[in-house]
């Protein structure tokens, strides 16, 4: 498969978040401020990207050699889970105020299912480590593109004049379903 092909379709046609509708609470949940969606923007594109790696890696040296196949999905949630236990720690220690911004919703990557979802989506359409490692990072792309977005639009939704009824949550929805329709136009590429 053409990788700049791959990477188009990961990021903006099939984009996880607007397409796929897969890491929906981090992207409601973190979006309100810029600061902070970009930040979880990058620490799920650091999570995905070794998470799609590291499960490629398990699944083909250790998995399918021992016919294990069926262990996928718990082998990984333990990369993932230790990925951002990692990630949590360089946070807390290096970049406390992105830490304590991210809040609950850091730990929440763990249970992020845009994570596990590209890990499985890669062992179901057999992409090799590199492709599949591909295939993860553009997909974090995308996701970071999305977040990052919405928060823009959010920041910028405090100050309009909306109805009562259509204040708060309503109007992300509405936005959030206005960017999917968005990023369907992608599809026609």
């Amino acid at each position: 498969m053409n990788i700049m092909l791959l990477a188009l379709s990961a990021a903006l046609i099939s984009n996880v978040v607007l397409s796929q509708f897969l890491g929906i609470c981090a992207f409601l949940g973190v979006s309100k401020k810029s600061k902070t969606a970009i930040g979880m923007g990058f620490a799920v594109t650091f999570v995905l990207t070794l998470a799609s790696l590291v499960c490629g890696i398990i699944y083909r040296f250790l998995l399918v050699p021992f016919g294990l196949e069926y262990l996928k999905t718990i082998a990984f949630i333990l990369v993932v889970a230790a990925l951002v236990q990692f990630v949590e720690m360089f946070l807390k220690k290096f970049v406390k105020t992105l830490y304590d911004a991210l809040g609950i919703y850091l730990p929440l990557i763990t249970t992020n299912c845009a994570v596990l979802g590209v890990a499985l989506i890669n062992v179901q359409k057999d992409y090799g480590i590199l492709t599949g490692t591909i295939n993860g990072f553009f997909t974090a792309i995308g996701f970071l593109i999305a977040i990052t977005i919405m928060s823009y639009i959010r920041e910028k939704i405090v100050y309009n004049d909306i109805p009562k009824s259509f204040q708060g949550f309503p109007i992300v929805m509405i936005t959030a379903a206005l960017m999917s329709i968005a990023f369907f136009g992608f599809s026609s590429f």
